[in-house]
């Protein structure tokens, strides 16, 4: 319930902005608009003002605005209400204006959510040296060992962490070329095969950085606090020995009224505590919680919110070309498209995470809403424009029934796209996969 309910908020608020950017424009430049629906087929609420009916209809999956005289085959009577009675140029106004205010409504909500803060982990703005290669990963097949940095994914330099996890995600079961560099500044080039990871199918070499736990949480008058530790410290070692966040719990948890010796990282000190944990049921406890990696905090002002709203959504863009260039190309795998079931399921997900995790969704799916509205194929925004151009470099309107054979290529198009989005979210659902006697 929580999936469908999270589900029908997000769409409902993208496909309602979508639409009113198209009503808005419309009724600005005196074009008469009939209907103003979110979802398609019966209408189960409607009411009208002036020459505008508007309705909820029965089916939740997208929106329109209907004007006077926007079809071809619609009678056309020459008023000036009518939408083909528009200048090319106004025309294009009303179009584009749906996918602009996706675009102004993925910035607006990314500039809320960022505005709030966040404690985001450390790595993801560090270079890409591996901390750790997974057992049996593809990184371990080539040899990529611990301490080489990733140079370049792809034929794309990688800078960070982060730029390496968005140049493989979409290249899972390809296989693409690695460089990497040795800590003596050797470099060599390998082919690699990320691996398929999640439901999503999400590329993986099987690199991670050094990630060192961090106090998340300290209870009062217990050891890890008698000891003098804080929220924030970062422990490097125990007894020495380097240590990760479950290597760290498993030596607390054996070591019951046995005095531990942590290496910690206080901002830029680095001192020694020691610590007894002690023993509660069955293992040792010193009544803190940590998390696996060390995190920065991000609290810009209002100002830097909006900035750093930008360059995410420029970013998410070019990674949204990126996958797209490699749907066309084959570098990207189809199986990574996602459909209704599966923005379904994402929304509930992020929905009992916070709203903080579902208004981030919410702006790149709006993102991604009009981006994909803007691709050249006719039924799409873009593709009326594209027609629209391409009848201005041929200095002439095409006829009905050019446009009618136009539309329904792009109809053609959408309907196998829509058939390999579902089937790609019915085969995330466990049940379903098993009676797919080809999976």
């Amino acid at each position: 319930m929580t999936s469908l309910l999270a589900f029908l908020f997000v769409l409902s608020v993208l496909v309602f902005v979508h639409e009113l950017g198209h009503f808005a424009m419309a009724r600005r430049l005196g074009v008469r608009v009939l209907t103003f629906s979110i979802g398609f087929g019966p209408k189960l609420l409607k009411f009208k003002r002036g020459d505008t009916e508007y309705c909820v209809s029965a089916i939740p999956l997208g929106g329109y605005v209907k004007m006077a005289g926007e079809n071809p085959d619609d009678a056309q009577t020459g008023a000036s209400d009518e939408f083909m009675s528009k200048s090319k140029w106004e025309r294009f106004q009303i179009l584009v204006m749906g996918p602009v205010m996706n675009f102004v409504l993925a910035v607006l909500v990314m500039w809320l959510v960022l505005s709030q803060g966040a404690e985001v982990p450390a790595y993801e703005e560090q270079s890409p040296i591996v901390g750790r290669v997974v057992e049996d990963s593809p990184a371990d097949h080539v040899g990529i060992k611990v301490g080489e940095r990733i140079v370049s994914v792809a034929g794309s330099v990688v800078n960070t962490w982060d730029e390496l996890f968005v140049a493989v995600l979409p290249r899972a079961e390809r296989e693409i070329s690695v460089v990497v560099s040795s800590p003596g500044g050797d470099e060599r080039t390998l082919l690699v095969t990320p691996d398929s990871q999640t439901e999503f199918e999400m590329g993986s070499l099987g690199v991670e950085p050094a990630m060192r736990p961090q106090i998340a949480e300290i209870l009062p008058g217990d050891p890890a606090d008698q000891a003098g530790l804080q929220v924030g410290d970062v422990i490097e070692a125990v007894e020495g020995e380097i240590i990760d966040q479950p290597s760290l719990i498993a030596k607390i948890n054996a070591s019951a009224d046995l005095p531990l010796v942590l290496s910690v990282r206080r901002a830029d000190r680095r001192f020694d505590v020691t610590v007894t944990p002690a023993l509660r049921g069955d293992v040792g406890l010193t009544g803190m919680s940590v998390s696996p990696y060390e995190t920065r905090t991000v609290d810009p002002s209002v100002v830097e919110a909006f900035q750093m709203s930008l360059e995410r959504n420029y970013e998410w863009s070019g990674l949204i070309f990126q996958t797209l260039w490699g749907l066309i190309t084959a570098e990207t795998s189809p199986k990574q498209l996602v459909g209704p079931v599966g923005i379904a399921q994402l929304s509930g997900g992020a929905a009992e995470i916070g709203w903080v995790a579902l208004f981030s969704l919410m702006s790149m799916i709006s993102l991604n809403l009009g981006i994909l509205n803007l691709l050249p194929i006719p039924v799409l925004d873009g593709g009326h424009i594209f027609i629209m151009a391409m009848e201005g470099v041929a200095r002439r309107d095409f006829s009905l029934r050019v446009k009618e054979r136009m539309l329904f290529a792009g109809f053609m198009i959408m309907m196998m796209l829509m058939v390999t989005v579902l089937y790609n979210d019915l085969t995330r659902i466990q049940w379903i996969e098993a009676l797919i006697p080809w999976r």
